[in-house]
């Protein structure tokens, strides 16, 4: 063309079918690609680049679509994988592969004999009567545990189970107890832990240890609102020791006993039961259930791996866990309206130790706990070298002081009184304990018998405090704050 530029056909049939090669890689690159699964529920291919998709529908056929979502225990046309009961005291038992069907438990073993009774290891999970008369309608039936053999539970569960995997905490108790700080933290905790913590008896005074920390924990009986208590420590302490762990409760329990047909098998269960823990030998002397758990050995710094992480959360300096001279912490119940000693003498009580304070050079506080915040609470506590009250749930507190030999908690009854909840823990934490009746002081082991006299409970308690300043004296006269040092 005279004046232009010109182009030879070869030139024009080039970028013709250059164009054509675009076009259709603009065509398999973005052109809208179909579900796995269609709306109509037949199966269709899915387009990814580069990938044989007869490969990925293939897979999806051998995997079994339900394995995608789920982990899988699998044994085929082999041995089914036994449960193993890693230690046993009434009431607390650690499973590793504790086989669930329906609701009901499965101990998988060619061993029977070796298996616990059944009712020390579990009940049907209801509440309890007053003074206990109900604990043989509670022992479990068929229906709620078994043992089967290993041929048996194929038979049963086929080729297969759901597996629940890591360490689940399941407590199997009614939520009777549980709204009650002591007795979910200072029973139901203080026991688990215990009871897990055996495993690693190198745990050390840092709290550290080689135990993976439970993934779940998991109340087959206990609505999700039936576990908190007034004072919300329940779940500060729970969320602060194991900020990661998932609540299960009769829902979810219920939910997997609703799929007819299918098994579950937990890695490891660390596994709680009141009522059989009541049938125990050391309960029928201490009334704690947790008292079970201590008969198995653990590292002197089991509570550490509890402590330190309540300690930290609550923002407790290593100077208020060695504040250099004794703390005295009077826990004060004479707002609360039930349980106060004879105003008089919590008076007298009160001058009194402002007299110690000032001749000893002592930190005094007397407090009312409920006013104040959790975290002083736990860091009140952490530095309390001698903790005393009348008898209530405030006393819980110790469980975050530092045993050392001068510790101590000193408790106020009515005369004929006595209960041994703080008694106990105070003991299994190291810490020295004496009740005190008026002007009479008892201790281990010359500890009166549980009663709950008229008055236990009333407003007139009677305490000579001339008694309890000449104790507290004795004790803080006690050499070596530290039995470490």
């Amino acid at each position: 063309m005279p004046g232009g530029l010109t182009t030879s056909p070869r030139s024009r049939k080039l970028s013709v079918f250059l164009l054509l090669i675009f076009l259709g890689l603009l065509f398999l690159f973005f052109r809208p690609s179909t579900s796995v699964h269609g709306p109509s529920g037949s199966r269709n291919k899915a387009l990814v680049p580069g990938i044989d998709q007869d490969l990925i529908v293939s897979d999806l056929d051998s995997i079994g679509w339900s394995d995608k979502f789920e982990e899988v225990l699998r044994w085929d046309d082999g041995p089914i994988p036994p449960t193993s009961i890693k230690v046993h005291v009434p009431g607390w038992t650690i499973f590793d592969r504790l086989y669930v069907r329906e609701g009901t438990l499965y101990i998988v073993t060619n061993y029977p004999e070796l298996v616990p009774h059944h009712k020390f290891i579990t009940s049907k999970g209801g509440r309890i009567a007053e003074g206990n008369v109900n604990l043989p309608q509670l022992e479990p039936t068929k229906d709620d545990i078994r043992v089967i053999s290993t041929i048996q539970a194929k038979e049963l569960f086929g080729r297969s189970a759901s597996q629940i995997s890591g360490v689940t905490f399941l407590v199997n108790e009614s939520p009777q107890f549980l709204t009650h700080l002591y007795h979910f933290v200072a029973e139901l905790l203080f026991g688990l832990w215990r009871i897990y913590s055996s495993l690693d008896p190198g745990l050390k005074p840092n709290g550290h240890t080689d135990l993976p920390p439970p993934r779940r924990m998991s109340f087959p009986h206990v609505a999700a609102t039936k576990w908190r208590d007034y004072a919300s420590m329940n779940e500060f302490i729970l969320r602060g020791v194991f900020p990661s762990l998932v609540m299960e409760f009769s829902d979810t329990w219920a939910e997997r006993a609703a799929l007819k047909g299918k098994t579950f098998v937990y890695d490891r269960v660390v596994f709680s039961d009141r009522v059989a823990a009541m049938h125990g030998k050391q309960f029928a002397s201490t009334e704690r259930i947790a008292s079970e758990a201590f008969q198995v050995k653990a590292s002197a710094h089991w509570w550490s791996a509890i402590r330190m992480p309540i300690l930290e959360l609550s923002k407790v300096k290593k100077s208020d866990e060695k504040p250099g001279f004794p703390v005295i912490t009077y826990v004060s119940r004479q707002k609360w309206g039930r349980r106060m000693l004879r105003e008089e003498d919590h008076l007298r009580l009160v001058a009194g130790l402002q007299k110690l304070k000032e001749r000893h050079g002592y930190e005094l506080n007397i407090v009312e706990l409920d006013r104040l915040s959790r975290s002083d609470q736990i860091r009140l506590a952490a530095r309390t070298t001698i903790m005393c009250g009348v008898h209530g749930n405030g006393l819980t507190a110790l469980l975050w002081m530092k045993p050392t030999k001068r510790s101590t908690v000193i408790e106020f009854f009515f005369p004929g009184g006595f209960a041994q909840d703080y008694q106990w823990t105070a003991k299994a934490l190291g810490i020295a304990y004496f009740g005190v009746w008026n002007k009479h002081i008892f201790s281990d082991p010359n500890l009166p018998t549980h009663a709950y006299p008229e008055g236990f409970q009333g407003n007139n308690i009677p305490l000579d405090a001339h008694a309890v300043l000449k104790l507290i004296e004795r004790r803080l006269s006690v050499n070596e704050l530290d039995p470490e040092n």
